[in-house]
């Protein structure tokens, strides 16, 4: 089985950082109100790390978790993702980074409802510009890695909630993403089914793909050897811990 991070041009900056956040303020205009999502944010985050963030509700996760993933950029600060600064590329080029160094895994799948699993996974590759026989043999590679070769070409109707998040994890790493992005990957399953999700993001760790996943559940988080807290726009504490020993996965 290919290890979804082999890729070429893989590596972090010069100073091993894959992510590198300094001084990252977000602020949202709503209305005559000013809300400040990130306040002074510093992070850095090397290749192959297991992250969690984790936070109350209007902590600033969610936007730390779109700023990484190139989905918003800083009103102020310094992202460089791979020692390239985010906050010079152009709309294109941001289009790229979400596309080739990014995989994401959402709590509702993000699933084309018309389309089956297996042209679901191949997407990333379309927008890519990758040829139809090239994209056909890695969208069927990568749901062999999640288990699903027996539901290719079942629409998302048809699958289990379960089944759908392994659709969508197989398509979070089918363009060898730098880093993978989950943002509550168990919020809409049952405790058994996100236990198994969540021994495939083990695996997928083990593997050497760098997983930062934002949640609110400790269970959850305990799979991961970092975990960063926020609060208030601010991360309140970052601390490294002995990995999950996945008795309960």
């Amino acid at each position: 089985m290919a290890t979804p991070h082999d890729r070429p041009g893989a590596a972090p900056a010069e100073n091993g950082a894959l992510i590198d956040i300094k001084d990252v303020c977000k602020i949202y205009i709503m209305g005559t109100n000013e809300v400040r999502a990130l306040a002074g944010v510093d992070l850095r985050v090397q290749a192959g790390e297991y992250l969690a963030v984790m936070g109350p509700s209007g902590s600033g996760k969610s936007t730390l978790m779109n700023v990484v993933g190139c989905l918003d950029t800083p009103s102020s600060g310094s992202y460089r993702l791979r020692g390239i600064e985010i906050r010079d590329r152009d709309d294109d080029e941001l289009a790229r980074i979400r596309n080739q160094e990014i995989g994401f895994v959402f709590q509702t799948f993000n699933l084309l409802p018309r389309a089956d699993a297996l042209h679901n996974v191949e997407l990333p590759l379309i927008y890519s510009g990758k040829p139809a026989k090239e994209r056909r043999a890695r969208a069927i590679e990568m749901m062999e890695l999640v288990g699903l070769t027996d539901r290719m070409h079942h629409r998302p109707n048809e699958l289990s909630g379960g089944q759908r998040q392994r659709v969508a994890i197989a398509r979070a790493l089918v363009n060898n993403p730098a880093i993978v992005l989950a943002d509550e990957p168990t919020g809409n399953l049952d405790t058994r089914t996100g236990q198994e999700i969540m021994a495939l993001l083990d695996d997928i760790h083990r593997q050497g793909n760098t997983v930062i996943l934002v949640t609110h559940e400790e269970e959850i988080a305990a799979h991961a050897h970092r975990v960063v807290r926020l609060r208030d726009g601010l991360i309140e504490s970052d601390v490294r811990r002995a990995p999950h020993d996945g008795s309960t996965a």
